[in-house]
């Protein structure tokens, strides 16, 4: 006679998961530092201001950074750019990518 397999453990959200299988989930806090510390390793800027986040799923995230690409007198007419920086469920840089580039003294329309 042949043994029945064992049954299926039963499903407890509080015990860790097993060695290999972590599960992380990044806070947008989390995101946002480490687009702005990995943005600043890859392209030698400064990020000058966070200017949007959104969640990609999967724990990763995108994150816009405003950047003073050059500083001019009066400080108005600064070329400034956005950049667009993805980071995945370990806060490690996925992608980085220049979206605009912009007048500090100027506007949307």
């Amino acid at each position: 006679m042949t043994e029945s397999p064992p049954p299926f453990p039963a499903l407890d959200n509080n015990t860790p998961e097993p060695a290999g299988k972590s599960v992380s989930r990044l806070r947008a806090a989390d995101a946002i530092q480490a687009a702005t510390a990995q943005f600043g390793v890859v392209t030698g800027q400064t990020p000058h201001a966070v200017t949007g986040i959104r969640s990609r799923g999967n724990g990763a995230w995108s994150v816009l950074l405003d950047v003073v690409e050059l500083a001019r007198i009066p400080d108005s007419t600064s070329v400034m750019a956005t950049y667009r920086v993805d980071v995945d469920a370990d806060g490690e840089l996925a992608a980085c990518e220049r979206l605009r580039r912009f007048t500090r003294g100027t506007t949307d329309s």
